[in-house]
């Protein structure tokens, strides 16, 4: 009998139905973001609560891991019970306050925990998942009992248009899931396309539902920006730290990169320099906007010291991606604080700047090595993944399958790199013009939208400048909807294009004038 059951197990775990299932689970993510029926997306959201797992128990069920789980299944069921009494406890405080879920969730943001799964050992961002998991409850628990309840944000968007980019964001969001669900079947690397969908795309499709649903008010975004300096703060003289003890506690990896070079580089509880160092740049982005609109000097000078530690420890991640980025967010956010050509006249002057720093120092910059030497490795594997794509240029080699596929293309050319660290390049290898499409209409929608109305109003400027900085790092950088952060700053950003925070002060009056030259432009066509 137990041998028999052993066989039915690895059948149904290696058969068709985990491929189904990531189909399905990607419908489902789908539907939680589209449905407009509180409650239908309540079922939604309970289906994918209850098949996600399952489907990650199927890929671990061999993993040594679950070994003392599979010897001791007492452990297991006890285990299992307190993991529910945790969640029940958790979801029964948000019920009584929903905005508990953003400021849990911008807490849980930064924190991975290494864990092996099909073989690899990733870094899962368990406390985040937790946080997800009880406020899915609650939501389910408020959806189901009153539709109406407090726990949903009262959306009237203040026009039409605003109203049908939201709509298309979320839809062209939602195809790109059930996309990447549907090319996961014929991947040559499907566990990875399955580990994707589970631990990134459907958790992350759940927070985005649940922070759109909540009322944003000024006193939890400026909660929620305090806890996000507070952390950075903490990571940085944490950077500071390993910088003076040339102490790495967490990648073996960059342990041994940084003994091979002159330089050292920090990462701080980051497992990857780039991406401690996208998560200061992002924060850095959102506190200058206190610098650059009607603040006091006292809050000016504290955001100004914030920013000056935050600034020295980015220096040392080494993040040449993250200084992109910056650079970037913040010429965005000079573009819609002032008139655009002002930005970009500063802007081309940095460029200029920097490009005659490279021309007389070119070894600082590691352009002596050439660009694939300067960037790393990544310019081959770019190239790399242009051939992939060449060769399958309409549905792509499968969700997840560039390493697997760039390997077996270029055997004498074995990289460590993980990735193609080019987001359109690898959704184009992977997924084809099918994906590819997808990826730029959302990508395009989703900045129309957070850039419009924004000019005036500190909160949305900075949102859509952290989210298109968050764009461009991941031109050179790996990573954009398998990071929290895409989902959390698309999700208030809408939220903030619907319902907008009222503005205080001189910029109160500055976005009221802009406002009313628009309606004067709109009606005149029509009262002449």
């Amino acid at each position: 009998m137990d041998h028999l059951f052993s066989v039915l197990t690895f059948a149904a775990l290696t058969g068709p139905l985990p491929k189904l299932g990531v189909v399905a689970v990607a419908v489902l993510a789908a539907a939680v973001l589209v449905l407009p029926d509180r409650r239908r997306q309540a079922l939604a959201m309970v289906g994918a609560l209850v098949l996600s797992p399952a489907l990650l128990l199927a890929e671990i069920w061999n993993s040594p891991q679950l070994g003392t789980l599979h010897r001791h299944p007492l452990l297991a069921a006890f285990a299992i019970v307190i993991a529910v009494a945790v969640l029940i406890a958790g979801s029964a405080l948000i019920t009584r306050r929903p905005s508990l879920v953003a400021v849990l969730a911008v807490v849980a943001l930064p924190f991975r925990v290494p864990l092996q799964a099909g073989g690899k050992t990733s870094n899962l961002l368990v406390p985040l998942y937790l946080v997800v998991a009880a406020s899915a409850l609650a939501w389910i628990w408020s959806a189901m009992r009153d539709p109406g309840s407090a726990w949903a944000a009262r959306e009237r968007p203040r026009d039409d248009r605003t109203a049908g980019l939201v709509r298309t964001v979320e839809r062209l969001l939602a195809l790109y899931l059930v996309l990447y669900g549907l090319q996961a079947t014929y991947s040559a690397d499907f566990e990875t396309a399955l580990q994707n969908m589970v631990f990134f795309y459907v958790p992350f499709a759940l927070l985005y539902r649940l922070l759109r649903s909540l009322a944003w008010s000024r006193r939890l975004l400026r909660d929620c920006l305090l806890a996000t300096a507070a952390l950075a703060i903490a990571f940085s003289l944490l950077g500071f730290w390993e910088y003076a003890t040339k102490t790495i506690i967490l990648n073996p990896k960059l342990v041994v990169t940084n003994e091979l070079h002159t330089y050292f580089t920090v990462n701080s509880v980051f497992f990857d320099p780039d991406i401690f160092g996208r998560y200061l740049a992002l924060t850095m982005i959102l506190l200058a906007v206190w610098l650059i609109y009607d603040r006091g000097r006292r809050e000016q000078g504290m955001v100004t010291a914030v920013l000056a530690i935050l600034w020295a420890c980015l220096v040392l991640s080494l993040s040449r991606s993250s200084f992109g980025a910056l650079l970037v967010g913040m010429g965005v956010l000079a573009a819609l604080r002032w008139k655009p050509g002002r930005a970009l006249v500063v802007a081309v002057a940095v460029i200029v700047i920097g490009g005659g720093a490279a021309a007389v120092s070119p070894r600082t910059f590691g352009l002596n090595q050439g660009i694939n030497g300067a960037s790393s490795g990544r310019g081959g594997l770019v190239s790399g993944g242009l051939r992939l794509f060449a060769d399958r240029p309409i549905w792509g080699w499968g969700s997840g399958s560039f390493v697997t596929e760039y390997r077996r293309h270029n055997p004498h050319r074995f990289t460590a790199l993980s990735a193609s660290h080019t987001i359109p390049v690898t959704v184009a290898a992977e997924q084809g013009l099918i994906g590819e499409v997808a990826y730029a209409a959302f990508v395009i929608a989703a900045i129309l939208l957070l850039v419009r109305g924004a000019r005036g109003d500190p909160v949305r400027s900075a949102v859509a400048a952290a989210f298109i900085a968050l764009v461009c790092h991941t031109f050179l950088y790996a990573d954009f909807l398998e990071d929290p952060t895409t989902w959390t700053l698309l999700a208030v950003g809408v939220s903030l294009a619907v319902a907008p925070v009222p503005v205080r002060g001189r910029v109160a009056v500055e976005a009221e004038a802009v406002s009313s030259a628009r309606s004067d432009a709109l009606v005149s066509p029509a009262g002449s």
